[in-house]
């Protein structure tokens, strides 16, 4: 589960995004509801990621105008021509404005700002091209972590999104949280680890998304979710002991359940998304789904009363095990 079970938006995809007010994220009350559910996520990126690279067929012959500029998979374009593009079609207008001109190209890579010019190519039908494969937003299924009672603001996932190919996490610009159905279940297997198939109404929105970290996404809930249990105090990283413990995950329709499990490490890297480590005990979690599948990514972890962390990823060779981060590792990073 490194990955969250998403539907990546290629060069032809058209995604539209329910925009919502979303400025609160911090932690405001002294204990947080542990949620479990399943939603849909979309997320529109801030800027246009560069997938890969491709060769343009001219009458020539192959060219790749940006590798030859010095483009490269991973970086994001912010702006080209001197106007700012926030979509894969708004890039593809502006390098067609230029008319085959040599066009400058502003991109984020590793965190700073470069200014390339690129040379479109004019391929057989006589289109102009850069030889890009691009993406602009993701969309999928994820499992919400916690809520805060008084202001709304939720944490999900405990790990980032990042793009599938280039492994960059993805830079966010606005995004949407919906209700969602799961409507099947890919059973785990040692070395095909299994998923969550869901589905969810683009429309149907119940929150918004405002940050994307290695430690989750985050954001605030304005709508309703499902029944939820009552707000539990947070457990700090000295209070996760080894031995019984249990999950909240949402793996049949739209019902949310609690599942037993074992701690069976603590403290291993923490910041990294494995914190500790959790195998599946629950004969119902495991004839269902081998353990630990990709969508339950956020699956809460509970302990002693408390909300201790999230359930993160799945080891690939035994999936009744997983890795999970600690609570506050989420929490200090929307704040």
């Amino acid at each position: 589960m490194a990955k969250i079970w998403l539907r990546r938006c290629g060069i032809a995809a058209v995604v539209w995004f329910v925009t919502a007010v979303c400025t609160v994220t911090a932690f405001a009350a002294g204990s947080l509801i542990p949620v479990g559910e399943t939603v849909g996520i979309q997320i529109k990126m801030d800027g246009v990621l560069v997938a890969g690279l491709t060769d343009v067929q001219t009458a020539g012959g192959t060219a790749c105008p940006a590798r030859d500029a010095g483009l490269q998979a991973g970086d994001v374009i912010v702006d080209v021509g001197g106007r700012p593009v926030h979509s894969v079609m708004e890039l593809l207008e502006e390098v067609e404005r230029l008319g085959g001109a040599d066009a400058a190209v502003t991109v984020r890579r590793d965190g700073r700002s470069r200014c390339l010019s690129v040379t479109p190519a004019r391929d057989a039908q006589g289109g102009l091209r850069l030889g890009l494969w691009l993406r602009d937003g993701v969309a999928g299924i994820g499992t919400v972590t916690y809520l805060d009672p008084q202001t709304g603001a939720f944490g999900a996932l405990g790990h980032g999104v990042n793009d599938e190919q280039t492994g960059v996490l993805l830079p966010v610009a606005d995004g949407s949280v919906c209700r969602a159905r799961i409507v099947d279940v890919k059973k785990g297997a040692s070395g095909a680890p299994g998923e969550l198939a869901g589905t969810f109404d683009a429309g149907d929105v119940i929150g918004c998304i405002n940050s994307n970290t290695p430690c989750g996404i985050f954001g605030v809930i304005s709508g309703s979710l499902g029944a939820l249990p009552a707000p539990v105090p947070v457990g700090a990283p000295e209070e996760v002991v080894k031995g019984p413990a249990t999950i909240l995950a949402c793996v049949d329709g739209q019902n949310v359940r609690e599942y037993e499990v074992q701690i069976a490490r603590t403290g291993m890297a923490a910041g990294a998304g494995r914190d500790l480590t959790v195998r599946v005990t629950d004969p119902d979690l495991l004839a269902c789904t081998g353990g630990i599948v990709q969508g339950m990514s956020g699956s809460p972890i509970l302990q002693n009363g408390k909300l201790v962390g999230a359930v993160t990823h799945v080891l690939v060779n035994d999936p009744t095990r997983g890795y999970g981060i600690f609570i506050g590792e989420m929490l200090g990073a929307a704040a």
